[in-house]
């Protein structure tokens, strides 16, 4: 501080001053206020050692404490613990004990437990057109009593949105499931046809009868990452859309066929009326079938009349009613946007 305001006093700007010294002028206008100097706070300056710190002969007696056989297999506060059972023997605390080993570089997993293995990224997919990729899971459906359900498993098809494939049953299994994914095949007209079939990991959506299926159909399983809950995003929205609609019987259904048709219509009405929010707003079999191009230009044209009508009445561009384009799952997220 008395350099800076000497070199202040010969004429010299206090931002240059304060550069030359490696501060700032913001830093020193904080450590000069009401005229006290205040204490350096900069992270590179070397400061003295704390009168309670421990000594190199303490930090040793840590480490030869961990290093003891008996102690090969227990973290620090088994260690901590045992000293002081055994002879009254205190040396540090627990955090200190980390602190120590981690400082050389001795922070390692103890014992016959399996280091955490790092997971794969998932497969990324593209959807360019229907019957490439499609997303499904299973969900539960209140049952006439408390504790019974029914089980609705729907197949998306992440292109278009439009469920591709359903059906209820009264048990959760794998040739359940099998049954679903062949009727959806057949009714779709893409047997033998690349596919891309994604599921969460439930028993079910990987069972050896389905995988079977799945490898005659020539469908490529895809599968959400272990204790991943958003890796399967597409079918958990649907089963929002499905158990919000108003009409859906909050009380549960009376018995299997009462289910089963309510799913019908729901299924007829979110495909054939429902304008999906992420598809412009048509509905997911006029994206399914084609005919979305052409809405959405119709609708183009209706906004840019409108625009030539009354021109005061819109300050900027009018709404691009243009195509969403390709449909990603798990896409590749840029690192410059990681934080």
């Amino acid at each position: 501080m008395e350099l800076i305001d000497e070199a202040r006093a010969a004429g010299a700007r206090l931002t240059p001053a304060c550069q030359m010294l490696g501060l700032s002028q913001r830093t020193y206008l904080r450590w000069t206020e009401e005229g006290a100097v205040r204490t350096d706070r900069r992270p590179e300056i070397e400061r003295p050692t704390p009168p309670h710190a421990l000594s190199p002969a303490e930090v040793q007696e840590v480490l030869d404490a961990c290093h003891a056989p008996a102690h090969a297999d227990l973290p620090p506060a088994q260690i901590v613990a045992r000293l002081l059972d055994e002879n009254g023997r205190y040396i540090a605390s627990e955090s200190t004990f980390y602190r120590i080993l981690r400082r050389h570089r001795e922070q390692h997993r103890r014992g016959r437990a399996r280091v955490p293995a790092p997971q794969a990224r998932p497969t990324t997919y593209r959807a360019d057109a229907p019957c490439q990729v499609w997303s499904w899971d299973v969900t539960w459906l209140a049952g006439p009593a408390r504790g019974t359900f029914f089980y609705l498993f729907l197949i998306l098809d992440l292109f278009s949105r439009k469920i591709v494939g359903w059906e209820v049953e009264e048990a959760e299994t794998a040739a359940a499931a099998a049954r679903v994914v062949e009727r959806a095949v057949l009714a779709e007209n893409c047997i033998d046809h690349p596919l891309v079939l994604h599921a969460d990991n439930g028993s079910p959506l990987k069972g050896a009868t389905l995988l079977e299926t799945l490898r005659r159909l020539e469908i490529e399983p895809s599968f959400s990452r272990p204790r991943v809950s958003d890796d399967n995003a597409f079918s958990e929205a649907l089963f929002r859309t499905c158990k919000y609609v108003p009409d859906y019987p909050r009380e549960g259904f009376a018995d299997l066929d009462a289910a089963r048709s309510w799913v019908r219509t729901f299924v007829a009405w979110y495909n054939e009326e429902h304008r999906h929010s992420a598809l412009r707003y048509v509905t997911p079999q006029q994206r399914h079938n084609g005919s979305e191009a052409r809405i959405l230009a119709d609708r183009q044209r209706v906004y840019d009349q409108a625009r030539a009508d009354k021109p005061a009445r819109w300050s900027g561009a009018t709404r691009a009613w243009t195509p969403v384009g390709s449909v990603w799952l798990n896409p590749e997220r840029d690192p410059s946007t990681d934080t």
